[in-house]
Protein backbone atom coordinates (compact mmCIF):
# COMPACT_ATOMS: atom_id res chain seq x y z
CA UNK A 1 0.00 0.00 0.00
CA UNK A 2 2.98 2.57 0.76
CA UNK A 3 4.41 2.15 -2.98
CA UNK A 4 0.28 2.73 -4.26
CA UNK A 5 0.54 5.89 -1.77
CA UNK A 6 3.56 6.81 -2.97
CA UNK A 7 2.77 6.47 -6.86
CA UNK A 8 -0.20 8.06 -6.33
CA UNK A 9 1.56 11.40 -4.66
CA UNK A 10 3.92 11.44 -6.95
CA UNK A 11 1.05 11.31 -9.84
CA UNK A 12 -0.74 14.38 -7.99
CA UNK A 13 2.82 16.40 -8.25
CA UNK A 14 2.63 15.68 -11.48
CA UNK A 15 -0.44 17.13 -11.91
CA UNK A 16 -0.31 19.97 -10.09
CA UNK A 17 3.04 21.02 -11.76
CA UNK A 18 1.01 20.68 -15.28
CA UNK A 19 -1.87 22.41 -13.98
CA UNK A 20 0.38 25.29 -12.88
CA UNK A 21 2.35 25.14 -16.36
CA UNK A 22 -0.67 25.23 -18.13
CA UNK A 23 -1.86 28.75 -16.01
CA UNK A 24 0.93 29.95 -16.37
CA UNK A 25 0.85 29.47 -20.58
CA UNK A 26 -2.31 31.05 -20.49
CA UNK A 27 -1.52 34.45 -18.65
CA UNK A 28 1.29 34.74 -20.74
CA UNK A 29 -0.71 34.26 -23.92
CA UNK A 30 -3.07 36.69 -22.30
CA UNK A 31 -0.78 39.65 -21.18
CA UNK A 32 0.86 38.95 -25.08
CA UNK A 33 -2.64 38.99 -26.71
CA UNK A 34 -3.65 42.33 -24.55
CA UNK A 35 -0.20 44.10 -25.58
CA UNK A 36 -0.19 43.17 -29.45
CA UNK A 37 -3.86 43.87 -29.71
CA UNK A 38 -5.73 45.97 -27.08
CA UNK A 39 -3.11 48.54 -25.54
CA UNK A 40 -3.60 51.74 -26.80
CA UNK A 41 -0.26 53.72 -27.56
CA UNK A 42 -0.23 55.88 -29.97
CA UNK A 43 0.96 59.61 -29.36
CA UNK A 44 0.27 62.48 -31.29
CA UNK A 45 3.71 62.51 -33.54
CA UNK A 46 4.56 66.28 -34.47
CA UNK A 47 3.53 66.69 -38.43
CA UNK A 48 6.18 67.23 -40.90
CA UNK A 49 4.68 70.37 -42.21
CA UNK A 50 3.21 73.01 -40.10
CA UNK A 51 -0.46 73.11 -39.77
CA UNK A 52 -1.93 75.26 -42.80
CA UNK A 53 -4.21 76.86 -39.86
CA UNK A 54 -2.87 79.29 -37.14
CA UNK A 55 -4.05 78.21 -33.54
CA UNK A 56 -7.98 79.36 -33.00
CA UNK A 57 -6.83 80.14 -29.19
CA UNK A 58 -4.01 82.13 -30.41
CA UNK A 59 -3.86 85.83 -30.45
CA UNK A 60 -0.94 88.80 -30.88
CA UNK A 61 1.16 89.38 -28.12
CA UNK A 62 0.65 93.19 -27.33
CA UNK A 63 3.42 95.69 -27.85
CA UNK A 64 5.56 93.10 -30.00
CA UNK A 65 5.55 94.69 -33.63
CA UNK A 66 8.20 92.18 -34.79
CA UNK A 67 10.53 94.89 -36.30
CA UNK A 68 13.82 93.47 -35.00
CA UNK A 69 14.28 89.47 -36.01
CA UNK A 70 16.50 87.15 -34.41
CA UNK A 71 19.97 86.54 -37.00
CA UNK A 72 19.53 83.35 -38.59
CA UNK A 73 22.29 81.99 -41.07
CA UNK A 74 20.44 81.17 -44.78
CA UNK A 75 18.37 78.25 -44.64
CA UNK A 76 18.31 78.10 -41.12
CA UNK A 77 15.89 79.20 -38.21
CA UNK A 78 16.27 81.19 -34.86
CA UNK A 79 13.30 81.84 -32.28
CA UNK A 80 13.20 83.30 -28.99
CA UNK A 81 9.91 81.55 -27.22
CA UNK A 82 9.04 83.12 -23.65
CA UNK A 83 6.54 80.34 -21.65
CA UNK A 84 5.87 79.10 -17.76
CA UNK A 85 7.04 76.03 -16.56
CA UNK A 86 3.56 75.36 -15.15
CA UNK A 87 0.28 74.29 -16.92
CA UNK A 88 -2.97 73.99 -15.15
CA UNK A 89 -5.61 71.33 -16.88
CA UNK A 90 -9.03 71.70 -16.48
CA UNK A 91 -10.71 68.18 -16.76
CA UNK A 92 -14.87 69.33 -16.87
CA UNK A 93 -13.97 71.97 -20.04
CA UNK A 94 -11.00 69.83 -21.55
CA UNK A 95 -8.68 72.63 -21.98
CA UNK A 96 -4.95 73.26 -20.54
CA UNK A 97 -4.32 76.58 -19.51
CA UNK A 98 -0.68 77.83 -19.95
CA UNK A 99 1.39 80.68 -21.08
CA UNK A 100 3.21 80.23 -24.39
CA UNK A 101 5.01 83.30 -26.79
CA UNK A 102 6.46 82.90 -30.04
CA UNK A 103 7.64 86.84 -29.95
CA UNK A 104 7.87 88.82 -33.36
CA UNK A 105 11.74 88.37 -33.34
CA UNK A 106 11.49 84.71 -34.00
CA UNK A 107 12.07 83.54 -37.92
CA UNK A 108 9.89 80.39 -37.41
CA UNK A 109 6.56 79.06 -37.16
CA UNK A 110 6.49 76.71 -33.98
CA UNK A 111 3.70 73.61 -32.58
CA UNK A 112 3.54 73.18 -29.03
CA UNK A 113 2.94 69.62 -27.29
CA UNK A 114 2.02 69.17 -23.50
CA UNK A 115 3.48 65.21 -22.90
CA UNK A 116 2.88 63.51 -19.50
CA UNK A 117 4.00 60.02 -19.36
CA UNK A 118 5.02 59.97 -23.31
CA UNK A 119 1.19 60.64 -23.99
CA UNK A 120 0.67 64.01 -26.04
CA UNK A 121 -2.15 65.59 -23.97
CA UNK A 122 -2.95 68.59 -26.46
CA UNK A 123 -1.56 69.85 -29.37
CA UNK A 124 -1.02 73.30 -30.48
CA UNK A 125 -1.81 75.00 -34.13
CA UNK A 126 0.54 76.60 -36.10
CA UNK A 127 2.19 80.03 -34.01
CA UNK A 128 3.38 82.27 -36.35
CA UNK A 129 6.25 84.32 -34.76
CA UNK A 130 4.07 87.35 -32.57
CA UNK A 131 1.06 85.44 -31.51
CA UNK A 132 0.51 83.80 -27.84
CA UNK A 133 -1.40 81.48 -26.49
CA UNK A 134 -2.81 80.64 -22.80
CA UNK A 135 -5.57 77.88 -23.37
CA UNK A 136 -5.35 74.74 -25.26
CA UNK A 137 -7.79 72.31 -25.99
CA UNK A 138 -6.69 68.59 -24.85
CA UNK A 139 -6.08 65.95 -27.44
CA UNK A 140 -9.27 62.68 -27.84
CA UNK A 141 -9.19 61.28 -24.53
CA UNK A 142 -6.81 62.93 -22.82
CA UNK A 143 -9.39 63.81 -19.70
CA UNK A 144 -10.05 60.26 -19.68
CA UNK A 145 -6.77 59.08 -18.72
CA UNK A 146 -5.88 61.70 -16.46
CA UNK A 147 -7.15 62.21 -12.62
CA UNK A 148 -7.47 65.26 -10.30
CA UNK A 149 -3.50 65.51 -9.56
CA UNK A 150 0.08 66.59 -9.91
CA UNK A 151 2.26 65.39 -12.84
CA UNK A 152 5.88 65.97 -14.51
CA UNK A 153 5.60 66.64 -17.58
CA UNK A 154 7.23 68.56 -20.64
CA UNK A 155 6.53 70.91 -23.83
CA UNK A 156 7.87 69.47 -27.12
CA UNK A 157 8.53 71.94 -29.22
CA UNK A 158 8.80 71.64 -33.17
CA UNK A 159 9.73 74.48 -35.35
CA UNK A 160 8.94 74.96 -38.63
CA UNK A 161 10.27 76.76 -41.29
CA UNK A 162 7.80 79.90 -41.84
CA UNK A 163 7.98 79.88 -45.61
CA UNK A 164 7.54 76.25 -46.45
CA UNK A 165 6.34 74.89 -43.50
CA UNK A 166 9.18 72.79 -43.65
CA UNK A 167 9.67 71.01 -40.27
CA UNK A 168 13.08 72.01 -38.81
CA UNK A 169 16.38 69.45 -38.27
CA UNK A 170 16.28 70.60 -34.99
CA UNK A 171 13.34 70.39 -32.17
CA UNK A 172 13.18 71.02 -28.51
CA UNK A 173 11.40 70.12 -25.19
CA UNK A 174 11.33 71.79 -21.80
CA UNK A 175 10.17 69.99 -18.49
CA UNK A 176 6.90 71.37 -17.06
CA UNK A 177 4.72 71.31 -13.76
CA UNK A 178 1.25 70.47 -14.52
CA UNK A 179 -1.50 70.39 -12.33
CA UNK A 180 -4.93 68.91 -13.32
CA UNK A 181 -8.54 69.90 -11.75
CA UNK A 182 -11.82 68.35 -12.31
Amino acid sequence: MSGNAQQEKKNNRQNLLILFMLFITICAVAVSSWALWFREDNPVLPPDYAPIDEDKNAFDIAGDNGDTKLDAEEGGGAVGLTFTQTVSIDLSDKTATVFFQNPGRSVCDVVVQIVIQDKVIAQSGKLVPGKQITKMNLADGAAEILAQGGYNGFFVISMYDSNSGEKAMVNTQTPINITVQN
